[in-house]
Formats: C-alpha cells, structure tokens, sequence
C-alpha cells in the first residue's frame, strides 16, 4: 500500500490504515517521516490523554491494563495500547505476549492494540514507541495506554512519552529499600501495589509512603502511631480532654501546586483498586492542567522528539552516505593488534567523514 492510500485509510479512520501506518513507521519504509508529519499536524486536538504503565517484570502490568481499559470503555472512551515486550539478543524475535493477556480487549472495535518489540531499546521502549502513540493520538483514541518492557531501574523513557506515569509494584518486589532505588522510582506519579491479597501487601504499601515521605521531607505521615497515650482528662472540664495536649499528628505543610503521588492498592485479576487508579489518573491530569504543567510536558517530549530525530537522521546518513563501515573494517586488524585503540581510529574514521572523504575508504 502506498504511503498515499495510507493516508487516505487514516483520514477514513480504518484500523487496517492504521496498522499499516504503524508497520511503515516501526520499520522506518520510504515515506514512514511523510505519515508522522501528517499525524503531528493531527496532535493535541482531541484531548488524548497518555498514560505509562511500568514496572518490573511479574507486577501484572498487562492484567491492570486491561482492567484499566475495560474501565475506559464503560465510560464508552475509545483505547489505542502500546504494548512493549523485550527482544531475544540472540533471535532478534519476540514473543509480543502482551497481547494475548489482553485478549479480551482486543475483540473490542473501541480498542486497539498493538505489541511491538524493542529491538535492542534500552529504558523499556522500543525506539519507535513514541511515534506509534502520535499515531495512536492522531487516529482519535481519546485514551492511550503505553505499557512498557518491564526492565527495571533503567525504564525512565516513558516519563518523557506520557502525560501521567503508573509505576506498577507487588509484595514480592522485595525489601522496601531495594524497590526504591532511584531511578525508576523517581519517575513516577501514580504508585501502585498490585496483587494487594497476597500477605505482606500492607506492609509493603506503607513502606512505599515512608520512602516517598523521606524522599519529601515527610516520611511517617501515612504511618500510625504504635501507641499513643490518651489524652488527659480535667475535672475541671468534665472529663474532657485537655485542649491544650499535642495533636497525635498533623498534616505536613506543603506548597500548594505540589503533586503528591498516591499509592494504591490494587487486583488486577478481580478489578479491586481500578476504580481508584483511574480517579487517581483523573486527577493527575487536571493538576497537570491546573498547574500549567501539561503544555510544558508536551513541549518538553517534542524538543526531546526533535533531538531524536535529528539524531537518527545523522546517523542513518553517516551510516548510508558515507563508508564507515568499511572504513572501520580496513583498520579492525590493528585494533585487535594493539597497534591502535578504538579512540585513534574512530577519531579518524570522523575526521574523515568531517573532510568529505568518508566517501572513499583509503588503506
């Protein structure tokens, strides 16, 4: 299909056009820049809201997307998902199972889902994710769910892909401390702790407050007192409490435009929590709006989107236009020699493509 009917396909609002688009986009096909240009010109119109799912691998990311799309879709809100699976380093295939723990989804003609591989993409996005989404935003789903790879602390590319980030957690995730590493942590709006049935869930939970506290300068302010001692009757009173004892605890003090990441408690499996998360997301969006803060977000991802671009230009034309590759190969030998480091020769190979002469590999 050419990029022409592509384009036709998309204004017509065909899911075929669609996924087709997707396909000339991922693989980076003659004309994939022409469709992207087409859907940035589409962006921001029709109140597309993005949301990133991550976390580590086991948390039931897929289960708590699904939940969180037949959520939307009893609000009759369309759903286009972006789903992320790892790479095989040795195949260079994957298994795309997001997609199958979605299946009840992926009959629904309001929802549309697509799996993509990373290809090789650290920070738990394949590279072309984030234009998908566009895709995705451009076609009219009104909500757009990006559930990531499931690598770990290194997963911190979807805080510049989506408006409100979900960090997905379990009871297993292991000491409190660990699971709050920076990085990943770090990243997040929305905590939650998945498969909240399973013992030590509690416990884990206030542990996630306590590390955001202390991360905020209030870290014991969701936790209870073990024990308090009761308030001082006065005959003088009645037997009423003193008025004058200490409050057993009282609300931090905070500026008012700070967002203060909830963190919940959810099963994905029976829906327990959903509901909550998706007011939880409500919310986030409309402190976004409040604050000013969802343009700057969005100008932000397309400077970064912009900066991505350039770059992959620049290196598809390094690559293409000039002969590195084989410039490279004629010096390997007397790299494996030790008669050159790396660093001498790629400073030639450079100072050749700088000069217009990468064009010719010279001995």
């Amino acid at each position: 299909m050419t990029t022409e009917r592509i384009l036709e396909g998309l204004a017509r609002r065909e899911p075929a056009a669609l996924a087709r688009a997707i396909t000339l986009v991922e693989n980076q096909r003659d004309g994939f820049e022409q469709v992207l240009s087409h859907a940035h010109g589409l962006l921001g119109r029709g109140g597309t809201r993005r949301v990133g799912i991550t976390g580590p691998p086991g948390a039931g990311k897929s289960t708590l997307t699904e939940a969180l799309i037949q959520r939307f879709r009893a609000q009759r809100l369309s759903v286009g998902v972006v789903a992320v699976d790892p790479t095989s380093p040795f195949t260079g295939g994957a298994l795309l199972g997001d997609r199958i723990r979605m299946e009840s989804a992926s009959v629904d003609p309001g929802v549309f889902i697509r799996s993509m591989a990373t290809r090789g993409a650290q920070g738990g996005l394949a590279t072309t994710t984030e234009e998908v989404a566009d895709l995705l935003e451009a076609f009219g789903f009104e909500r757009v769910l990006v559930e990531t790879v499931g690598v770990g602390q290194t997963e911190l590319d979807i805080a510049r892909t989506a408006e409100t980030t979900v960090l997905v957690l379990v009871p297993e995730s292991g000491d409190g401390i660990q699971a709050l590493k920076a990085g990943v942590m770090e990243i997040a709006d929305i905590y939650v702790v998945n498969k909240s049935d399973r013992p030590g869930a509690d416990k884990f939970r206030q542990e996630v407050e306590v590390m955001l506290g202390l991360r905020r300068g209030h870290a014991f302010r969701h936790v209870s007192p073990h024990h308090t001692t009761p308030p001082r009757a006065d005959s003088r009173t009645g037997g009423r409490a003193d008025r004058g004892a200490a409050p057993s605890a009282r609300p931090p003090v905070r500026p008012s435009d700070a967002w203060e990441p909830p963190v919940l408690a959810t099963v994905a499996t029976t829906g327990v929590g959903v509901d909550e998360l998706a007011a939880a997301l409500d919310r986030h969006y409309a402190y976004l709006q409040a604050n000013g803060k969802l343009a700057d977000r969005r100008r932000q991802r397309l400077a970064a989107r912009t900066r991505a671009v350039l770059e992959r230009s620049l290196r598809r034309w390094v690559l293409e236009a000039t002969r590195v590759e084989e410039l490279l190969a004629l010096r390997l030998d007397e790299v494996a020699d030790g008669r050159r480091s790396p660093y001498d020769v790629a400073a030639e190979i450079l100072d050749q493509v700088k000069a217009g002469e990468g064009g010719r590999a010279t001995r």
